[in-house]
């Protein structure tokens, strides 16, 4: 076995001896490499994708080139108004046009007495946070910029295109506020028109939009837009501005960028630029849309009172939505919407009548119901004086002595009065799903539709009353005659020694809900019809009709004369409580009304999409 082996290694040895021998005479494996050669090439601008535009990623290398300029080679320079939108110019018209619509009640006697002539609407809401969110867009700018993820220009031309914007913006914002000198809803300054924090954010916003909403993500401009939108909510909220004042300064603010950026065009020419706008190839018209729009219909809420309507009316509301769907095909999708229509009021009618008002009968304001608007010596008023509540001879005979012309002195028995506005707006929150529906037109135009149904909630209409004063009794004897109850089927009454109300050397003060307007929630449904502009192919523009039911019960409770129950003495309350009963059966209590109503609502309105 082991000479076998042995053998058998030998024979391998040799044959692959023979076989090195065969390739002794070959030429060597040599490796040709090509010849290299450095230089430019224009690379073709790449479509952005999904995936970029929903989640853009961030380059690790830091940016702090301030003054070094820089073009990346294939950008499209712009010309001259070449990015303009002009949404600016209908914003700002549309809070011009709405700026006197709001001296509606005029609530406050003391800011009366202080010259100060505008409404008093005062709210709870106060925050600070709209002093920092007006910064929000031009600190995500430089912070993406520092991060070293590129935008639409580099650091000299965005610099100067910011600082021309903010410098536009200031002087339109300023010489505006200087000539129109609107009160402020606080009353504290006269230079409430437009709001200056509103203007500030939107001009931040439309950098981070043309910066980077543009050029590397849309989502980056519904982030600015969004929390400028926040910004001019909490003015208002903050009772800093009024709902003008926000709506101008939103379109101050996205004017002067855009002009800004169209003076830097001019300027810099094809320099400075880094990205081309983003292209889409998807032609799928799923969207995501903030809309602002006219609301039209059911301005009037009516509630019977024995017989009597009473009601108030209210201006055409204002309406913000924020709305979205995605679409199978170009033709059909599934979506949603979240929508706040504000109403506010135009007249409070009856409503009105007891609250430092100029015109009231006989049993008339919520100002002094012991300080007649007819002052004069007191007389004893007699039974039947104090039953002809329409007599103004009886204002005369009962009337408090006053000695100043605004009828108010340390002795009376109310001193101060007034009424607080908390929400002088019926606001409705809706929150709908349902089907859309696309039709092509064109390359840019397209036809659109919807079928909605959802659930709709609202904010009440609230004012507070608030008074003060000297308490009061009255000496008086009262009698019950039943004489004449069998002719007339009611006992008569007569009161007798009714003396001149005497301070009993004690203060009141009351503050209580005068009036406030509630509904139940309600399933509301809705439709509309809307034409849509893609004027980019990330972005569109979109002109609607919707309309919206829903059937609401409607609660308002009434309590105009809850002071005098701390005016008076319980005596004298009680003979003032008679007195109410005697006139209407419902005495100086809280009254509350009810009404069911189907509400109409047409809404136009101007949508701003990005596409999906």
């Amino acid at each position: 076995m082991k000479i076998r082996h042995i053998f058998t290694l030998i024979a391998v040895a040799l044959s692959v001896q023979a076989s090195a021998d065969n390739y002794q005479d070959m030429d060597p494996l040599t490796l040709d490499v090509p010849e290299m050669k450095a230089e430019l090439v224009d690379l073709p601008e790449q479509p952005a994708n999904r995936f970029e535009r929903m989640a853009p990623t961030m380059s690790a290398k830091m940016d702090f080139d301030f003054f070094k300029s820089k073009t990346n080679p294939g950008v499209k320079p712009y010309k001259f108004l070449d990015d303009m939108t002009f949404v600016g110019i209908p914003l700002f018209a549309a809070g011009w046009a709405l700026k006197g619509d709001k001296a509606m009640f005029r609530v406050n006697q003391k800011a009366e007495k202080g010259g100060k002539k505008n409404t008093q609407l005062l709210t709870d809401f106060k925050t600070g946070i709209d002093d920092y969110t007006q910064f929000f867009g031009p600190a995500m700018v430089v912070g993406l910029k520092l991060g070293g993820y590129e935008g639409r220009s580099d650091w000299p031309r965005l610099l100067a295109s910011a600082g021309m914007s903010y410098a536009l913006m200031a002087g339109f914002v300023n010489v505006i506020k200087n000539t129109a000198k609107e009160m402020r809803p606080d009353g504290s300054t006269a230079n409430s028109w437009p709001s200056g924090h509103t203007a500030t954010a939107f001009v931040g916003a439309t950098l981070l939009h043309k910066e980077y909403g543009l050029t590397r993500s849309p989502w980056w401009s519904v982030a600015g837009y969004g929390v400028a939108t926040a910004t001019g909510v909490m003015r208002v909220l903050n009772n800093r501005h009024w709902i003008s004042d926000v709506m101008s300064g939103a379109g101050l603010g996205i004017l002067s960028t855009e002009l800004g950026y169209a003076i830097g065009d001019v300027l810099f020419k094809g320099k400075g630029l880094l990205r081309n706008d983003l292209e889409m190839t998807n032609e799928n018209p799923s969207f995501f849309g903030i809309s602002m729009g006219l609301g039209l219909g059911s301005k009037n809420l009516e509630f019977e009172d024995q017989g009597n309507s009473i009601g108030i009316k209210f201006r055409a509301a204002t309406v913000v939505d924020a709305e979205g769907a995605y679409f199978f095909n170009k033709y059909i999708g599934v979506g949603g919407r979240l929508r706040v229509r504000a109403q506010s009021v135009k007249d409070f009618g009856d409503f009105a009548k007891y609250v430092a008002g100029e015109d009231f009968d006989a049993w008339g304001s919520l100002q002094p119901l012991y300080q007649w608007k007819y002052p004069g010596d007191y007389q004893a008023g007699t039974s039947e004086d104090i039953a002809d509540r329409n007599a103004m001879t009886f204002l005369d005979k009962v009337g408090y002595r006053t000695e100043s012309e605004s009828a108010w002195n340390d002795n009376a028995p109310v001193t101060d009065c007034y009424g607080i506005v908390k929400s002088d707006h019926i606001t409705e929150f809706t929150g709908s799903v349902g089907v859309y529906f696309n039709l092509p037109l064109s390359k840019h135009f397209s036809l659109g539709s919807k079928l909605l149904i959802g659930r709709s909630i609202t904010q009440d209409l609230d004012i507070d009353g608030h008074a003060e004063g000297n308490v009061k009794d009255i000496s008086y004897t009262m009698t019950l005659d039943n004489v004449n109850k069998e002719s007339s089927g009611d006992p008569s009454v007569s009161i007798n020694n009714l003396q001149y109300p005497n301070n009993t050397g004690e203060k009141w003060t009351d503050d209580w809900e005068y009036l406030t307007i509630s509904s139940n929630s309600s399933t509301s449904l809705g439709t509309g019809i809307s034409l849509t502009y893609r004027y980019k192919s990330n972005f569109s523009w979109r002109l609607y009709c919707d309309y919206d039911y829903t059937r609401k019960d409607y609660t308002a409770t009434y309590d105009p004369f809850h002071f005098m129950q701390k005016g008076l003495t319980t005596g004298a309350g009680f003979l003032m409580d008679s007195a109410g009963q005697f006139a209407d059966d419902r005495g100086l209590g809280a009254r509350e009304y009810r009404t069911r109503k189907n509400m109409n609502y047409w809404t136009l309105g101007l949508s701003f999409l990005v596409n999906l």
